[in-house]
């Protein structure tokens, strides 16, 4: 590959992007954490557990967020609303009530519930006069509020956000890319083809034809491809300071991945895979009945492993970044001095951090893709491997 001075020169920049983006990022948090109420006590869990989990609106700095549509199926019919509906003018959280069905709605750690709006009584001799009286919703307790309602999520939050502009960067991306392959037939590639071409034939030569030979490797490419870009950028665009996205971090996202992997992989597979399976040929029948059960099992443990490596190693990232972050509050709040310490020694280790998950990105991305070829290549292989082994 052909490297340039102006290639360098661009990735300094957008590495001097990404620090003084982290920077400007670290001091609207200081400036907020400095701007809190006196004797609120900064609690690091709390901000990591806040930062990882998926959410209803886009964080962006102090009391800035940007909310994002609410989409809920009820009983009553279906509520469209935008999340800030839950925000009270001193930002903090209320309930709302829908004018279109009438359902009352509250947030919880970013779960939406249905709440009985009648007042709850506590007293014995009072909750006995409301049932008298035929209140029945009053007379119930307040933890079976919830109970009884159906709510189904539709929501558009912070990871379907996330994925939905991934998924229009790579159409956009990979149909462009398309479009000139067919404007100059047989030229060399530039622009955008350029810099995909080494990560399309890298997949193809180094992941897809090693495991499952040249012919097969066409059949199972544009989904490996599709699984190796979306997990990239999706990364890639976890590592962006403002927003605090963490897509591949989300556990419901990764399932489905690893689920369409598990799909593949089931309707694919030949005779000689699912009789290995069931059957083991060449195996003792008491070592069968022992080894049939692990093998069915590890139909479900493969799409598992793959589903919980992914999000645990993402997320461990982004805690490792969080954890050092929470250390300046923590500090600063014993010393301002011993603050501006640690937040130096904090930030430079960030720095080192954010370079690292760099790589991060691209090698969980491939180890996903890699993995997946894997199982493909075992469910579809002959029998004729296994005589040669």
């Amino acid at each position: 590959m052909k490297i340039n001075s102006n290639s360098i020169s661009s990735k300094g920049n957008f590495a001097a992007r990404i620090l003084s983006t982290i920077l400007l990022v670290f001091n609207f948090m200081n400036a907020n954490a400095s701007s809190s109420e006196e004797g609120a006590e900064f609690n690091a869990g709390e901000m990591i557990a806040h930062h990882l989990q998926d959410a209803h609106s886009i964080h962006l700095f102090g009391h800035v967020s940007v909310p994002l549509p609410v989409i809920l199926y009820t009983d009553h019919g279906v509520d469209m609303f935008m999340s800030s509906c839950f925000w009270g003018p001193n930002h903090e959280l209320i309930t709302y009530t829908s004018s279109s069905t009438g359902n009352t709605y509250e947030l919880h750690h970013e779960k939406i519930h249905i709440v009985d709006p009648t007042p709850v009584a506590t007293d014995s001799t009072h909750l006995e006069m409301l049932q008298h009286a035929g209140d029945v919703h009053a007379a119930v307790p307040a933890s079976d509020h919830h109970a009884h309602h159906t709510l189904i999520d539709f929501s558009i939050t912070k990871s379907v956000l996330g994925m939905l502009i991934i998924m229009g960067i790579m159409l956009w991306i990979f149909i462009s890319v398309a479009k000139a392959y067919n404007r100059r037939p047989g030229q060399a590639p530039k622009g955008l083809q350029n810099a995909l071409e080494p990560l399309i034939l890298f997949i193809k030569d180094e992941v897809a034809v090693p495991a499952l030979g040249k012919k097969k490797a066409l059949v199972f490419l544009p989904f490996l491809l599709t699984v190796f870009f979306f997990i990239w950028m999706c990364n890639m665009l976890g590592l962006i300071p403002l927003g605090g996205f963490n897509v591949t971090g989300t556990l419901s996202i990764t399932l489905v991945l690893a689920g369409l992997v598990f799909i593949i992989t089931s309707v694919k597979g030949n005779a000689h895979y699912w009789g290995h399976i069931f059957w083991p040929p060449g195996v003792p029948l008491f070592v069968k009945v022992i080894l049939v059960p692990i093998e069915v099992a590890s139909l479900f443990i493969k799409p598992a492993v793959l589903m919980i490596r992914l999000t645990a190693n993402i997320n461990a990232g982004h805690i490792v970044i969080l954890a050092f972050t929470s250390l300046i509050f923590i500090f600063g709040a014993k010393s301002e001095a011993l603050g501006m310490g640690v937040g130096i020694l904090a930030t430079a280790f960030l720095v080192f951090m954010y370079f690292l998950e760099l790589l991060v990105a691209f090698l969980q991305a491939y180890v996903f893709t890699l993995l997946a070829a894997l199982y493909f290549g075992d469910a579809t292989q002959e029998h004729h491997h296994e005589e040669h082994h």
